[in-house]
């Protein structure tokens, strides 16, 4: 069986495009009310009026995920608009350029990546999960990547193994809780962050990327490929 999704509230980071807005809708036909993350408010305004025209609640709010002040204003917003979230999707991330002389990587690449890719989504994690575990109930997908044998991105990758890492560590502390934490990989695609040559379409990554909020059991720490589920 699946979860019931329906009347849940979810958060998006980075929903105005790509994987974002795919699961803005994935998650709008399993009946979830939206909070939509971007850095500007206008960047998801196109979105809530698709959403609204699906009888379904989008609510955009803007942050400088980078900005740790910022963040916390983004969750205090979300929770007071929502009355308490359900469903969290850390998906926004940044990929710092292409190293040609990967031994050359600025450490500023590596504090920028792990400030977005790592510290604000495990921030994020921290101010909801009190909530969920109080209400029994709650899905936080932690969206992660299956880049290997990149050095010249070795920043962006390493921010998220370190992410895998949290997850992995971090998530069987919560069984028996009603609250479930675990990765989606939505796969190499034809993004602004994967580029024109990647070799799936945006649309590919559902319904899979929706599996971990449907579980209906105890899975924790555990990854899922939405390439998996395609086609």
């Amino acid at each position: 069986m699946s979860a019931d999704l329906r009347g849940k509230w979810a958060l998006i980071t980075g929903a105005s495009r790509g994987i974002g807005r795919q699961l803005a809708l994935g998650l709008a036909e399993q009946g979830c009310h939206l909070i939509l993350h971007s850095r500007d408010r206008q960047h998801t305004a196109a979105l809530e009026k698709e959403l609204a025209a699906r009888n379904r609640r989008g609510l955009g709010l803007a942050a400088e995920l980078s900005d740790q002040a910022a963040v916390d204003r983004l969750v205090d917003q979300a929770l007071a608009l929502s009355g308490g979230l359900d469903i969290v999707y850390n998906n926004a991330a940044i990929m710092t350029p292409f190293q040609n002389d990967w031994l050359a990587t600025p450490a500023e690449h590596y504090r920028q990546s792990f400030e977005v890719n790592v510290i604000t989504p495990i921030r994020i994690t921290y101010r909801v999960l009190p909530v969920m575990r109080a209400r029994g109930w709650g899905r936080i997908v932690q969206v992660t990547s299956g880049i290997t044998n990149e050095p010249e991105l070795m920043a962006y990758a390493a921010s998220k193994a370190a992410l895998d890492k949290f997850v992995r560590d971090a998530a069987p502390s919560l069984r028996g809780s009603g609250v479930l934490m675990n990765l989606l990989d939505p796969g190499w695609l034809r993004t602004d962050l994967g580029g024109p040559k990647a070799p799936n379409s945006v649309e590919s990554v559902l319904p899979g990327a929706l599996v971990p909020a449907l579980l209906d059991d105890d899975t924790q720490g555990r990854l899922f490929r939405a390439q998996d589920y395609a086609g």
